[in-house]
């Protein structure tokens, strides 16, 4: 891989106009390659199981599957799709994670369904932990809540059946390359 121009500064308060066209020209390239990096992280789910019936890709590709049967739209179909990524890198927090991945491409909406759905999904099996399924009340109110809670109950909550429909991560990828090609909603609007 060839090494482009590289800014000279040592602190930023250092840093001139001229490194800033650099790392921002670099910057740019590099957010070209986001959904090859999404897909890549995607296929780490391949063969995680972590006790469930099936792994985690394939939980992933079976949630997405079900939300575009229905006929969901293709932003909230991607969600779906990558509803769970965090699980490798934040165990404790992984809604937070795949949350802060999706949150410059998708509506508020979508976003906050991301976010939340850990502890909507908790409904189905905290009370089986000693905990309160019920923890997803603190929310009611939201305007996202409905939205949240019918994501858990019709396309995450019943996708971890090893019989289950569920598309190929081909079938998706045009869908993610969309989705991630113009951020709706970033710090950096004027990098192009």
């Amino acid at each position: 891989m060839e090494i482009g121009r590289r800014a000279t500064f040592s602190g930023m308060e250092e840093s001139t106009a001229e490194d800033w066209a650099i790392i921002g020209k670099s910057f740019v390239e590099h957010g070209r390659g986001l959904a090859d990096r999404i897909l890549d992280h995607l296929r780490l789910l391949d063969g995680d199981f972590g006790g469930f019936a099936v792994d985690r890709l394939t939980h992933s590709l079976q949630t997405a599957t079900r939300a575009f049967r229905a006929g969901e739209d293709e932003e909230y179909v991607v969600c779906a799709l990558l509803h769970d990524i965090g699980d490798t890198l934040g165990s404790y927090n992984h809604a937070d994670i795949a949350a802060a991945v999706v949150k410059p491409f998708v509506s508020e909406e979508n976003h906050w369904m991301v976010e939340q759905h850990a502890v909507f999904q908790g409904y189905y099996f905290f009370h089986h932990l000693g905990m309160d399924r019920n923890q997803r009340e603190q929310f009611r109110g939201h305007p996202s809540f409905e939205r949240t809670a019918r994501f858990c109950e019709v396309y995450d909550a019943p996708a971890f059946d090893p019989d289950g429909e569920t598309l190929p991560l081909d079938a998706f990828e045009p869908m993610v390359r969309r989705l991630l090609a113009t951020p709706k909603q970033t710090l950096y609007t004027g990098m192009k």
